[in-house]
């Protein structure tokens, strides 16, 4: 494995990816992506679609997850910061509700796996971010779901700057509550 460093965090099967980066005089070279490396890790996925997104300072997208066609997805920051997210909402699973988050930059170039089973979601830091990620099924356009980011039941511990204006999507500014949510799923 060797070109990568994979912690588990206390939310099983998110781990936090980060790559082993080859620098001198000229710059850096690293491999954000081998399946090897991955599969030995315990990522042993079929990517089948590359994204990236752009984004100003005090952007919050999300909290997304796919209703009928779940994907796996692998996130990483390549220009600015972001804090990403990832909620719990597996059937039975013991963390059902429980919240992750981690700082992705282009300086720490950490990568962070979530896998199906959660929405997920960030907060732009910095000015500007650019924001990659790998996803194990297509895109299906009538399979969007998504909880409010800011539900008190989740508790969400956002980084947000003292006074600053969130910028939000309208359909991120309209989800349900995590209360309906459990509703509408029967959970």
């Amino acid at each position: 494995m060797g070109k990568i460093t994979v912690e588990t965090c206390e939310i099983e099967g998110l781990k936090v990816i980060t790559p082993k980066v080859f620098e001198d005089e000229r710059g850096y070279f690293v491999e954000t992506y081998q399946y090897n490396d991955f599969k030995e890790a315990g990522i042993d996925v079929n990517f089948v679609q590359d994204n990236q997104s752009a984004s100003v300072k005090n952007v919050l997208r999300g909290l997304h997850f796919q209703i009928n066609y779940p994907q796996d997805k692998l996130v990483r920051v390549i220009n600015g910061r972001v804090f990403d997210v990832a909620v719990d909402i597996r059937k039975g699973s013991k963390t059902f509700g429980k919240w992750f988050g981690v700082e992705l930059s282009a300086e720490n170039k950490k990568q962070f796996f979530v896998p199906k089973g959660f929405a997920h979601g960030f907060y732009v830091m910095s000015d500007y971010a650019e924001f990659c990620y790998k996803v194990s099924d297509f895109y299906h356009p009538n399979d969007e779901g998504g909880i409010m980011y800011n539900d008190p039941a989740l508790a969400i511990d956002w980084p947000f700057e003292e006074g600053c204006e969130l910028i939000l999507s309208d359909k991120d500014k309209v989800h349900p509550s995590f209360e309906e949510f459990k509703k509408e799923r029967g959970l």
